[in-house]
């Protein structure tokens, strides 16, 4: 099962096994990570499971779709290369090692 690591704001580190299918978001969400909040459930209708992946994995994920650079409009200090919406990024074997921060705050 591929591990993937979430990094609070204040630095506290979180690394934990998701199984392949979930999507990044529900990862956080069913081991109680705190900073992602997923206000929509995972319909990419908000922003508030924003993370900024580590920058040696940028080029490993799948390209935003229209609909995740959309919402990204509305996170909180996006970055436009390292910004993701964690409800749009799914879990597979190959994201093992994975590692996303939060940031300050979710909108």
């Amino acid at each position: 099962m591929p591990k993937i690591t979430y990094i609070e704001h204040n630095g506290t580190e979180h690394t934990v096994e998701v199984p392949v299918g979930l999507t990044v978001m529900e990862g956080a969400r069913d081991n109680n990570i705190p900073g992602i909040e997923a206000d929509c459930g995972g319909a990419c209708a908000c922003s508030t499971c924003h993370v900024y992946v580590r920058e040696d994995w940028v080029e490993k994920l799948p390209p935003k779709e229209a609909m995740e650079e959309d919402m990204l409009d509305f996170a909180w200090q996006p970055d436009p290369k390292r910004s993701r919406l964690t409800c749009q990024i799914k879990v597979t074997e190959e994201l093992d090692g994975l590692v996303v921060q939060m940031p300050e705050r979710q909108i």
